[in-house]
């Protein structure tokens, strides 16, 4: 099954999804934007509309859809909007991108639960998965290549 993310710079988002028992597989990338295709470059720009993202490939009967948004919620701040701390812009948004119906429902519950632990409005955006573009190889497991046994 596959789970796709929006919360800030996606080299920590996979870092952190990778750590998770069930998780097989991630990939970060672009998504939900307005070309084919992207580039990082194109990207950065904030003129593409694409988010960049991880999309987590999960074993269901290892880990369930609830512990991955549950994870989501913890390493971000939903509530800054185009920006995540220092990197600003549309593609540092914070978003469920879902993939069926039932992620969805369940997507729009836990942010339902989530803004009750919070003062400030929730800005994340639940949309369907679209226009997913893997990023370049160098992004892969970046954090993981860097800092070997600090992460």
């Amino acid at each position: 099954m596959k789970a796709t993310f929006a919360a800030g710079c996606f080299w920590s988002i996979q870092l952190a999804f990778d750590k998770l028992e069930g998780v097989t597989q991630t990939k970060v990338g672009y998504s939900n934007g307005e070309i084919e295709n992207p580039t990082y470059e194109q990207v950065c720009t904030d003129t593409t509309g694409h988010a960049e993202i991880v999309q987590v490939t999960y074993d269901t009967k290892k880990i369930k859809y609830e512990k991955l948004l549950e994870t989501f919620w913890n390493i971000h701040d939903p509530t800054q909007g185009n920006r995540q701390g220092w990197d600003m812009g549309k593609q540092y948004r914070s978003g469920i991108f879902y993939h069926n119906q039932d992620q969805k429902k369940q997507a729009e519950a836990s942010m339902k639960k989530q803004q009750e632990h919070n003062k400030k409005p929730i800005t994340t955006i639940i949309e369907p998965v679209n226009n997913f573009t893997e990023a370049e190889e160098y992004h892969q497991k970046y954090l993981q290549k860097r800092c070997k046994n600090a992460c």
